[in-house]
């Protein structure tokens, strides 16, 4: 109710100011101000009446509470991450894959290292074949001359030498590359963490 005299004093106040500057009420210059003065009065009166109190607040007896901090939270696997996971774990499954990365070969003579290789290798082909389709990027024999055509895909060719204008490019072939025309990862339910790329053994007596 207050804050709606504010907006009315505060005319008054204006047009009284305003008189003051009209010749024709220069014999009323006295009373005009003080008039206007006690309306000045009257709106700081008013402005401090209707500024809304301040809510109590109880006294704390001892110092504050430290602040609580939320543990952040633990960061999700996307489906990719999963996928790739799961991919490994079937390397490792069928070729052992990363037992044998994993295991410091140092102390195993080259024929003992070729025979493990031949292991892994039959394994983690079978993996491969299963879950991409693999074709060489270039079908030429390695070492002959071939000629890289213009517009090639950069990522499908490395040209190494002097290289100088433009393509297409005559060169060596040393090696054929190799490129993918489908991937099939195998699918795995969302969870809050990349599964395990091979579970902890245990024999119970």
């Amino acid at each position: 109710m207050i804050k709606s005299y504010l907006p009315i004093a505060a005319v008054v106040l204006v047009v009284l100011n305003g008189l003051l500057l009209v010749p024709a009420t220069s014999s009323y210059t006295g009373p005009i101000a003080v008039v206007a003065f006690l309306v000045a009065i009257l709106v700081v009166v008013l402005s401090f009446v209707a500024r809304p109190k301040a809510e109590s607040v109880p006294a704390a007896s001892g110092p504050p509470p430290p602040p609580v901090t939320a543990p952040p939270p633990a960061p999700a696997a996307n489906q990719a991450e999963g996928e790739i996971a799961a991919f490994l774990a079937l390397l490792q499954e069928k070729g052992r894959l990363v037992d044998f990365l994993m295991e410091n070969v140092s102390g195993y003579d080259d024929a003992q290292v070729g025979a493990a290789a031949r292991v892994i290798h039959q394994g983690c082909k079978e993996v491969l074949k299963e879950h991409f389709s693999i074709t060489p990027v270039s079908v030429a024999q390695e070492g002959s001359q071939i000629t890289v055509p213009a517009g090639y895909a950069a990522d499908e060719y490395r040209l190494i030498g002097k290289i100088s204008g433009n393509p297409p490019f005559s060169g060596k072939l040393i090696h054929k590359g190799w490129k993918t025309d489908y991937v099939k990862l195998p699918r795995i339910a969302k969870s809050g963490g990349l599964p395990a790329i091979a579970p902890a053994e245990v024999e119970l007596g």
